[in-house]
């Protein structure tokens, strides 16, 4: 299996994809402007605590013997009670953006997961579960953490940062200047480090939702992996991808960690410039000993905010990353909407035609090369061939997972473009060889898809699929819960619930697709017989590779290569002597 290492490319859209987080935020604008707010105030009350230690510092020096104590005591009771109201005022700033990140989160991941109730099939196919599901988890995770912890801290530094350098220049002009310089010098800093670390953040998250596909697979295949002794293989494997994901890390943390220390040494060399340029002031008396000390205070409140800025737009730059995956998901082509007019498929009978249908995947690989098949209703159509012969793309198109490129299919004689894709597939009922079942009682996984399915019409339906002496053996009957995946019972089991699902929808049209792979074939006959009883004057398509189950089918459509190469029921193409008497053959030698 080839592992492909992630290759470190710039975010396409920063700004786009920063207005778009912006959006999200703006649902909640009121509440944002009363954090806005009460920012001002907590911030306003902690820029007056140097102002008060400055004066209280005045107080103090005024020479021996003359400290007024009764000042200063009021100027430090006046700065704490500052000091108390801001911090009581930021914890209640946190609090709420929690609860706004937490909705926000909600949101984003709702609109993520009915993003991919609407993505064709071939998405899924193109994308390996475990991406997808970073992209839900994780992804989303770094987003809303982001917000709610650095959009505080950005209000925050950006009103002690002007708020600083205003009573900066009130204090002294000539001192602020100092400050100022280093200004540009911290900003030139940022903007190149954003270049350097913006795309390492993008490889990262790219790298992770890799990482995550893989351990997907591979836990989903554990027992083959087990069966074929392949774990030192897989094990190879992981190491190059979880080395890629820990090279991409290092890579986006390396140069990330590098600015907050950088930026504090820019400040720490303002700060001793102060201290030498206050001293010749202090000496020549154009300012005081409270004012240089207000001045410094304000400085590490200037440079505080920067520095952490700093910090925070190296979180910035990872959440960016994170968003534009999310984004890039949310902006995938979903399926091709319905055509103007498109009518429900309703009183289906079940006459199903395909005329000169060709298609393929990809553009100028076709698969199906002029395909004619007409099924009458109620008749029992079964599609054989080796495999790649083109078979479940047969399905795929009887469903519209795909249209066709040429041709066309009908039912009941309308082209199947011409309905809605949930009114089509609502007139099938679908069994497929890779089974699923959820995390639910027996009952709630058979009852899937027929609202307010009674228990006598679901014990039918088990009975008719032949599980039902399996399910009163069980603890809890059909109360009884399987786990996620049906992990604590059989893949024959599996199989039969999902065949017992399919007879409890009422519908026109029937689908199997491999539906009896996993069970012996003794119990595959009783079903084969249980289901010609149930399916009475229901169309339904087989496609199976035991031939032996298939007989008794009213049509059998040979594919190979993507062509129709004979049809005609058993008895008439084992008369012929042709490919499917040697693919009949062929299972008994």
């Amino acid at each position: 299996m080839p592992v492909n290492i992630t290759v470190m490319k710039k975010p396409k859209d920063t700004g786009g994809t920063l207005r778009r987080l912006i959006k999200y935020l703006a649902e909640y604008k009121w509440i944002l402007l009363t954090v806005l707010i009460l920012c001002l105030t907590s911030n306003v009350l902690s820029l007056l605590g140097p102002s008060l230690a400055g004066a209280a510092i005045n107080e103090a020096a005024a020479g021996a013997g003359k400290v007024n104590f009764q000042r200063v005591f009021y100027y430090a009771q006046r700065m704490l009670i500052c000091y108390v109201i801001s911090s009581l005022l930021t914890i209640a700033i946190n609090v709420v953006m929690m609860y706004v990140s937490k909705w926000i989160a909600g949101k984003m991941r709702k609109d993520i997961f009915d993003k991919l109730m609407r993505l064709p099939v071939g998405y899924f196919d193109r994308n390996q579960a475990g991406d997808i599901i970073s992209r839900v988890s994780y992804d989303t995770d770094v987003v809303c953490t982001c917000i709610s912890t650095d959009v505080v801290s950005i209000l925050t530094s950006m009103v002690t940062v002007v708020g600083s350098l205003a009573m900066m220049l009130y204090i002294s002009p000539v001192l602020s200047l100092v400050v100022i310089v280093t200004i540009p010098v911290s900003v030139a800093y940022t903007v190149y480090m954003r270049n350097k670390t913006q795309p390492r953040y993008s490889r990262r998250s790219a790298s992770y939702g890799r990482m995550n596909g893989f351990v997907e697979e591979m836990l989903t295949g554990q027992k083959t992996i087990q069966a074929y002794a392949y774990e030192s293989q897989v094990g190879e494997q992981f190491a190059r991808v979880n080395e890629d994901a820990a090279d991409a890390y290092y890579q986006a943390d390396y140069y990330g960690v590098t600015i907050g220390p950088t930026m504090g040494s820019i400040n720490n060399m303002s700060l001793a410039l102060i201290a030498m340029l206050g001293s010749c002031l202090y000496m020549t008396g154009i300012v005081s000993l409270g004012q240089i000390s207000s001045f410094v205070l304000y400085s590490r409140k200037f440079s505080g905010p920067i520095n952490e800025i700093a910090n925070i737009i190296n979180e910035l730059f990872s959440a960016l990353a994170a968003a534009e995956r999310v984004f890039r998901l949310l902006d995938e082509a979903e399926e091709l909407a319905d055509r103007p007019g498109a009518r429900q498929l309703t009183d289906v009978k079940g006459n199903v035609t395909l005329e000169h249908v060709s298609f393929g995947y990809e553009p100028g690989k076709t698969i199906l090369h002029d395909l004619n098949l007409r099924a009458d209703a109620g008749r029992l159509i079964a599609i054989v061939g080796p495999t790649g012969a083109g078979k479940t793309t047969v399905i795929n198109l009887l469903m519209r997972f795909y249209d066709v490129d040429s041709g066309s299919i009908t039912v009941d004689g309308g082209d199947i473009r011409d309905y809605t894709r949930s009114g089509l597939r609502g007139a099938y009922a679908m069994v497929l060889q890779d089974t699923w079942v959820f995390h639910g009682t027996i009952f709630d996984n058979i009852a899937y898809g027929k609202e307010n399915a009674t228990e006598e019409e679901v014990e039918a339906a088990a009975k008719a699929a032949h599980i039902h002496p399996f399910i009163m053996r069980l603890p809890e009957g059909y109360q009884t819960v399987i786990s996620e995946d049906g992990g604590n019972i059989s893949k024959g089991q599996k199989q039969l619930l999902t065949i017992a699902r399919a007879m409890l929808f009422d519908c026109k049209m029937l689908i199997l697709d491999e539906a009896t792979s996993n069970v012996d074939t003794g119990t595959e006959r009783e079903i084969q017989t249980a289901m010609r009883r149930l399916m009475k004057d229901k169309t339904c398509f087989v496609i199976a590779h035991r031939l032996s189950t298939i007989q008794n089918a009213d049509q059998i459509l040979v594919v190979d290569h993507g062509d129709v190469v004979e049809q005609g029921t058993h008895e008439s193409l084992m008369k012929k002597g042709g490919f499917y008497c040697k693919l009949y053959n062929a299972q008994f030698e």
